[in-house]
């Protein structure tokens, strides 16, 4: 008869068990027999049976002969079998203090380690053993046999261990990577540096006179150049897949433009047939034509007709008779109103959009709104028909899915549960009434998470229904509550044996036949030749990168959120997003030119880790400072100081984590530095620290200065500047009165500047990235910008009134940070857009 797995007494099976199913599925299991895909599910749980062959869940490349152990109830090993190398010999050899270590991810595993225990053990206990839960006598026996049955050399296994950072409170003393004959202990592995750079032009400096009004940029670099995207095949965050069975259609949305395959790709260098936005696969300038976009985010097709959201022209462009050449215009547009509100004819910043031919749904996100023509619009600005709130629970809603009589709504921040949260919405029948109530609200569609990103996919000929979130998901069909949980869930990135699908607002997913087409935030687009069976079946192939494993936006040295700081010789940028700092030891004078040092923030454990991007020890500076030979990175709990420049890919003299001295960190957002202080700025405690000199852990701060939620700082040691984005402005402090609590200037505040994420001073000028409106605002002197007159130029906006942000060489995209080092001009955009411009005085 079956013997139920799912009964078992075993903590180690029920805990791999309910991280594969959840435990309500889990539940049910243990009074019925699982189905053929559950049994595939469930195989890497199983371990291999005692004759040795593999196991269901084993790797196709993981040898059959794989080592075996069995064990008692205390989980002491009770003897090796099927042929295994013996468990004595193996303990010996390797003892628990090794295998612990890299069991846990503390030391570097050896090839073949990973999905040898995968076999053994099943990915999401090891991935659970990753993630600190305690690896059993079994385990590191287990281990221990691996290393055995792959003939690891002991001598070549390092033991990790040591302080991962100090307690707050606990005296400060800072660790990290530290200098030659330092006290301070730190395993290698803390940072990752590459050397990338093999030449580009350096900049002359000598630049005179000061800036105008919508000058022209010099170069951009995190991106290929000005109007220039690399060509057919070099995405800028894809997104918007839709398929009529026949073509692929996908938008690439830094890039304005929509890409169309007659034929879906059945290979990585199959390019696209057609481009929309543009009138060839090489330019990405923005426009408000009816051939023109700016910001597509998704597209829908019934194979006759065509519908794009042109998210920031807030518009739907539509084609009635499917596009049949480059930059064809549209035959409808779509659009309407001027507030937030929602309402039948207001289109705000449209996200997701879906049509079959009959209906149209599209979310309207800035109304919060999902508005639904119940026939197809037939003119212009034709409003909808059915406006759907969600009783006023829909908050920013993005992607739609449907099969024409479900709906699903993935929403970045709905209020269903109360507070902001990313979930889904979903109707089971198609809505026809206006504030028709959603059946139900689903987070995890798992069940184990408290948070999770919304859900956005497809459905398949056979009505299975394929989503991603943080992972991809797949249904049986369309589920009927929020506890119908998916028959297979992959693995994903944060477990053993899973895939890095590097997901994020620009994922989404579409089948073609058999084919899965999925978009990722790496810039690639991940392809299935096959619907996976297996939650560790790994892609086929991939368009947009060199390889599988690779985020094509690191692999082209494309940032997300650069934030730049130069000293007239060298030009540093660290992303928070991107875990990353990136060096230029000259300053770069031509667009696209490769950093010469990388910095990540991150170790990986393992091979299998690193390929699905699995980072230990990760960091997330937001922000950066440079004086002298002095160099500090700030971010969340965590502070790294270079007493050397990191030109080299030499590490931090401190790496201060949790907190220094007496000083606990809790949400660092800031750091400066100018003769006299070092700076560094707490969002959460609503601080700004000031320490007469660097802090090692021996001295206190000499002044603590309340601020209302500071971001970043700059000081040029005449004036500190303590941004707050939430307070939209800045205070200005005398450096020369801080000690003597002086008491600030306010720059900006609610209705002048719109969410602002950096203010900068640097010679006595006045730099505001005011990111809401994508304007950077200067003035030449601070006292002008304290005395409230008007900025004396603004770049990347045509004047005051020009708030829409647009890439161009005069245009910008949400500035966050900038920085002048007396010859350029460097300023770095953030999220949705990614580019680091430079400016020249007099240009």
């Amino acid at each position: 008869g079956f013997d139920n797995p799912f009964t078992t007494s075993d903590p180690t099976l029920r805990s791999c068990l309910i991280g594969v199913f959840g435990e309500q599925l889990y539940e049910e299991l243990k009074a019925r027999q699982p189905q053929p895909d559950e049994q595939t599910a469930m195989g890497q749980c199983m371990g291999p049976p005692s004759d040795g062959s593999a196991p269901s869940g084993t790797p196709p490349d993981q040898p059959t002969n794989s080592p075996t152990v069995e064990t008692d109830g205390s989980g002491q090993s009770g003897g090796s079998s099927g042929g295994a190398p013996d468990a004595e010999t193996a303990r010996a050899t390797y003892p628990p203090n090794v295998t612990m270590s890299l069991l846990s991810g503390q030391s570097l595993a050896p090839s073949g380690f990973d999905q040898c225990m995968v076999s053994q053990i099943g990915g999401a206990l090891l991935g659970a053993i990753r993630n600190g839960q305690q690896a059993g006598g079994a385990e590191n026996d287990l281990a221990a046999q691996c290393l055995l049955f792959l003939q690891v050399p002991p001598d070549s296994l390092q033991v990790g261990g040591g302080s991962t950072g100090p307690e707050p409170g606990d005296g400060g003393q800072p660790v990290g990577p530290a200098q030659p004959g330092s006290s301070q202990y730190v395993p290698e592995e803390t940072i990752t540096v590459t050397y990338p750079s093999t030449s580009y032009p350096s900049a002359p400096g000598g630049t005179s006179g000061f800036f105008t009004t919508a000058q022209n940029a010099d170069i951009t670099l995190s991106a290929v150049g000005f109007n220039d995207t690399g060509g057919p095949l070099r995405f800028n965050r894809p997104s918007g897949l839709t398929s009529d069975g026949t073509r692929l259609v996908m938008t690439d949305v830094f890039n304005n433009r929509v890409l169309i395959w007659n034929t879906p790709p059945t290979h990585a260098n199959q390019a696209p047939d057609l481009v929309l936005g543009q009138p060839n696969f090489t330019t990405n300038l923005p426009g408000t034509g009816r051939h023109q976009m700016n910001w597509p985010m998704s597209a829908s097709t019934d194979g006759t007709r065509l519908v794009v959201t042109d998210t920031n022209n807030d518009r739907i462009l539509i084609w009635t008779e499917f596009p049949t050449s480059n930059a064809e215009p549209a035959d409808i547009v779509l659009s309407g109103g001027t507030n937030a509100n929602p309402s039948k004819s207001n289109i705000r910043w449209p996200w997701g959009v879906w049509t079959d031919g009959n209906k149209l749904a599209v979310a309207s996100t800035e109304s919060a709104s999902v508005l639904i023509w119940n026939s197809f619009p037939t003119y212009d600005g034709q409003p909808a028909d059915v406006l759907l709130t969600g009783l006023g629970h829909i908050g920013t809603p993005r992607q739609i899915t449907s099969d024409g009589n479900s709906l699903i709504v993935g929403d970045h921040n709905a209020t269903a549960n109360g507070d902001n949260e990313a979930g889904t919405f979903f109707w089971t029948s198609f809505p026809t009434a206006d504030n028709q109530p959603y059946d139900y609200f689903v987070v995890d569609p798992l069940g184990e998470k408290m948070s999770a990103p919304w859900l956005r996919g497809d459905f398949t000929d056979d009505g299975r229904l394929i989503m991603m979130g943080d992972t991809l998901h797949i249904w049986n069909g369309m589920p009927q509550s929020a506890s119908d949980r998916p028959v297979l869930s992959h693995n994903g990135q944060d477990k053993a044996g899973g895939y890095n699908f590097r997901w994020g607002d620009y994922s989404t997913v579409v089948v073609v036949g058999d084919r899965v087409y999925v978009t990722s935030n790496g810039s690639t687009l991940i392809v299935f030749d096959s619907i996976p069976t297996s939650s560790t079946q790994a892609p086929d192939f991939v368009l947009g990168a060199t390889d599988l494993y690779v985020d094509a936006n690191i692999e082209n040295f494309v940032m997300s959120n650069p934030v730049p700081v130069s000293n007239g010789t060298s030009l540093f940028a660290s992303s928070d997003f991107d875990n990353r700092l990136f060096v230029w030891k000259n300053l770069p004078d031509s667009s696209a030119a490769p950093p010469d040092v990388v910095y990540h923030f991150c170790w990986y454990s393992s091979e299998e880790a690193g390929n699905r991007s699995g980072c230990e020890g990760l960091f997330s500076p937001w922000d950066n400072t440079l004086h002298g030979d002095t160099f500090a990175l700030a971010g969340r709990d965590r502070l790294m100081i270079w007493t050397e420049l990191p030109l080299e890919g030499n590490l931090p003299e401190y790496d201060f984590e949790g907190g220094v001295g007496n000083v606990i960190f809790e949400e660092l957002t800031g750091v400066a530095m100018d003769d006299t202080y070092f700076y560094v700025a707490d969002k959460r405690a609503n601080l700004v620290y000031v320490w007469a000199g660097i802090p090692d852990g021996t001295h206190e701060p000499v002044a603590t200065l309340p601020a209302s939620q500071p971001t970043r700082l700059s000081s040029d040691g005449t004036w500190l500047a303590v941004n707050s984005t939430m307070g939209h402005g800045a205070q200005l402090y005398r450096v020369d009165q801080i000690a003597t609590s002086g008491a600030p200037s306010a720059v900006g505040g609610s209705g002048t500047f719109n969410l602002p994420e950096g203010t900068t001073v640097d010679n006595g000028h006045l730099f505001v990235a005011d990111t809401g409106n994508s304007q950077l605002l200067v003035w030449r002197n601070v006292s002008d910008a304290i005395a409230g007159r008007s900025a004396d130029a603004i770049l990347g906006a045509s004047g005051a009134s020009d708030t829409q942000p647009e890439i161009s060489r005069n245009q910008m995209f949400w500035p966050a940070a900038a920085s002048f080092d007396g010859d350029y001009l460097w300023v770095g955009e953030r999220k949705f857009s990614g580019r680091l411009i430079r400016f020249s005085p007099g240009g």
